[in-house]
């Protein structure tokens, strides 16, 4: 079974989980999307790495658990697009309410690259941080670390909609 199909087998498990739990009034899904600035390592001959960027566009969706009244659980799935590369990011966060509507999320993501690397499946450390606007948008801002030096680091600007 290729990559490929195991990704969208993980995606799928963890959204038909996320829908199989929606019957508890403390679950609910939203959209999200916005730009990603995407940073990497270049390597120029004997000049060593020169650093580089680039910047995108993300869009996806996210389920959002609640534990108790300040923790919860958000899977996401986004789809990226960074010039003519794309690839899926799929964070696991773990979601602390820090004061009333700012919050703090934190958790790994795999990702998988479609056409960007020869190993397609990385795992990064994704770090963020959202405010509630409304009950239904949120303004968030979100690094995903790489790492190994072939493994981009991110920084994520976007809204979320609560569905």
């Amino acid at each position: 079974m290729s990559y490929k199909t195991k990704i969208v087998q993980f995606i799928i498990l963890l959204f038909l989980g996320c829908f199989s739990i929606n019957g508890q009034s403390k679950t609910y899904f939203g959209v999200k999307g916005g730009l990603n600035l995407t940073f990497f390592k270049v390597s120029e001959s004997n000049f060593g790495f020169i650093p580089g960027s680039d910047a995108g566009y993300y869009t996806g969706a996210f389920c959002n658990i609640k534990i108790d009244e300040t923790y919860s659980v958000q899977p996401e799935v986004l789809y990226i697009l960074l010039n003519d590369f794309e690839f899926l990011n799929v964070p696991f966060y773990v979601k602390y309410e820090m004061a009333h509507g700012l919050n703090i999320l934190i958790g790994p993501s795999i990702n998988y690259f479609f056409d960007f690397f020869s190993n397609k499946l990385k795992i990064r450390a994704d770090l963020s941080t959202s405010y509630n606007i409304t009950k239904n948008l949120d303004f968030h801002v979100k690094y995903a670390l790489g790492f190994k030096e072939l493994t981009p680091n991110s920084l994520f600007l976007g809204i979320g909609y609560r569905i």
